[in-house]
């Protein structure tokens, strides 16, 4: 089954394409042959920015999470081996703090069809049976549909191509050790033991803080218009994390 042919997908790529194009063709008279390129940052931008309340909803989340956190070990303290009851107590901890257990995993999800729009338009040689000349644009002399380790097998790496890989890798790999920094203080409030009727998050946590690393790898694997979107996305989530949770955490009420 071809994930891209289903329709709303299609129709994501087909969203993608017009605007990629379109934003390139703003950036020719400043960048030239490179116009595609940072349309491309471009538009990771624009999606991100569109993402917003996604990315606002999640660092609530984790906030109350970590506000939570030393109310819930009391709890499992006082009702310990008392598992509906300290079931019942945490989720009108919960409710009244206005949040649950989940809060800010759900409305991740909403950015899959995007995600998978924009990775789909840079390996997609063909688009409704035509051609897709978007792969054959340029950055730096290296085509934005041919990636590092493909390259690689058929011995078309140059010098140019390994530098610009290195410069993306390593920018995602700083900013993936700073994120990890940056989910410190969620993975300190995952500390406790999950209890009954409560998802355990320490698994997935410790997942996410690895997750910018793992993604320094993919870079690699993938055509290169998708390198530099992960290279921006992966910026954007780090500086608006710490932005949101500076502004959210300033706005609460002491």
């Amino acid at each position: 089954m071809n994930i891209y042919a289903f329709p709303p997908i299609a129709f994501l790529i087909h969203a993608a394409q017009w605007a990629l194009t379109h934003i390139s063709d703003l950036f020719v008279p400043l960048a030239g042959g490179a116009s595609t390129a940072l349309a491309v940052v471009a538009l990771t931008v624009l999606v991100r920015v569109l993402l917003l309340p996604v990315g606002i909803s999640q660092v609530r989340a984790a906030l109350a999470r970590e506000r939570l956190a030393p109310r819930m070990r009391e709890l499992q303290q006082r009702h310990r081996g008392r598992p509906e009851e300290l079931q019942k107590r945490m989720m009108e901890l919960y409710a009244e703090e206005g949040t649950s257990p989940v809060a800010g995993c759900l409305p991740a999800l909403a950015q899959m069809p995007v995600l998978m729009a924009i990775y789909g338009l840079f390996i997609l040689p063909t688009i409704d049976g035509l051609p897709n000349t978007l792969l054959s644009q340029t950055f730096m002399g290296i085509e934005l549909g041919s990636g590092f380790v493909g390259l690689l097998r058929t011995g078309g790496l140059t010098a140019t191509t390994v530098l610009v890989y290195l410069l993306v890798v390593a920018a995602i790999a700083v900013v993936a050790h700073f994120s990890r920094r940056a989910l410190a203080p969620q993975l300190e409030s995952q500390t406790a033991e999950p209890q009954p009727g409560m998802p355990d998050m320490r698994g997935v946590m410790r997942t996410m803080s690895f997750m910018p690393f793992m993604t320094a790898v993919i870079a690699l694997f993938v055509p290169l218009a998708a390198a530099l979107y992960l290279m921006t996305t992966t910026a954007w989530s780090l500086g608006e994390r710490l932005l949101l949770r500076r502004f959210l955490t300033a706005r609460r009420p002491g």
